[in-house]
């Protein structure tokens, strides 16, 4: 049995991923837990948290390890972490996914951009920073995101055996899926040789913040909203889908659209924007302008329904979705 690097004041090494629903961080969660019970002897536990169970909704694991002679009969949810893992960066956006870290926490996350953009756009004051650009890897191999990511995590925790997690993954794929099987351990093993780290040093005087669900209000008999009124209705208008993409997203080329609508028919999430002009005849028609990003969560649907390949799959790049967002008009009552 190996050794755990750090406990907390109960004896636990904790683990948190932080991701969305569809890029398999609940199996990834539950995959790290049996690799540590199973594989190197530690008494674990795994469990996930998360609402509606639907792709593109917020979901968390936890992961706790001990000794075997500390007894786990703590269920709660992970908020004191000393290894987070942020399956899509994008849901820094809407959550702290640093919430609770320690000074000398690991935070891996899937990304291509340098760990100091990503300790900006976390707001992270200190602790290390590991980088695995899963999405691009889970791409090229034909696999999943948490293959990748569980590679990175490996990485991170050397105290849990990497061959072992090898057999595990052929074990769970092998009678289903044989044929996922290379591919999985080919992600798998290249996320864990490229990750990226970066430490960062906590600025003298300063401390890290404790730790506070923003993601989850707590509301009371002094705290909650008058009448009982939802402060957060469940419409587009206030809701940004865009960390809801898994690494691909529609491109759009006005040279070919013929503005049959058929996209807009398809599309679910209503990411389409339109414009009445007067066409060649002087007659009224809708045009349309091109796609507002912000709601658009990736499901290429548009792409399928488009009959000139005016639309077309791609891989989502730095900064293509801002520059080429077009707003709705709404967007003036926000």
């Amino acid at each position: 049995m190996g050794v755990l690097p750090k406990t907390n004041e109960l004896g636990f090494f904790e683990i948190r991923l932080e991701s969305i629903g569809g890029l398999g961080a609940n199996l990834a969660g539950k995959m790290l837990a049996e690799a540590g019970v199973v594989g190197s002897g530690f008494n674990g536990v795994s469990f996930s948290s998360y609402g509606s169970e639907k792709k593109g909704s917020p979901v968390k694991a936890h992961i706790r390890f001990c000794d075997l002679q500390t007894n786990i009969r703590d269920t709660t949810p992970v908020e004191r972490p000393h290894v987070v893992g942020v399956f899509h960066e994008n849901l820094s956006k809407t959550i702290n996914v640093v919430s609770g870290i320690y000074e000398d926490s690991v935070v891996l996350v899937n990304s291509g951009k340098s760990p100091e953009d990503l300790k900006e756009k976390m707001n992270l004051i200190g602790g290390t920073v590991a980088v695995v650009d899963a999405t691009g890897i889970a791409l090229e191999e034909k696999n999943r995101v948490n293959m990748a990511m569980l590679g990175g995590l490996f990485r991170l925790c050397e105290f849990l055996d990497f061959e072992h997690m090898k057999s595990i993954i052929r074990k769970s794929l092998e009678k289903k899926y044989p044929g996922a099987v290379e591919p999985a351990l080919r992600t798998f093993q290249r996320g864990y040789d490229e990750v990226r780290f970066q430490t960062f040093t906590l600025p003298e005087g300063e401390s890290m913040p404790e730790p506070k669900r923003w993601d989850i209000p707590v509301y009371g008999y002094l705290t909650q909203p008058i009448g009982g009124m939802v402060s957060n209705p469940g419409n587009s208008i206030l809701k940004d889908l865009s960390i809801s993409r898994n690494g691909m997203m529609p491109h759009f080329d006005d040279e070919k659209c013929i503005h049959c609508a058929a996209c807009d028919t398809a599309c679910p999430d209503f990411c389409f924007v339109w414009d009445e002009q007067p066409d060649k005849k002087g007659r009224p028609q809708m045009f349309l302008q091109g796609i507002d990003y912000q709601y658009c969560k990736g499901c290429l649907k548009c792409v399928v329904a488009c009959p000139t390949e005016a639309l077309s799959s791609n891989r989502e790049m730095e900064g293509y979705a801002e520059a080429n967002r077009v707003p709705h008009r709404f967007d003036l009552v926000k």
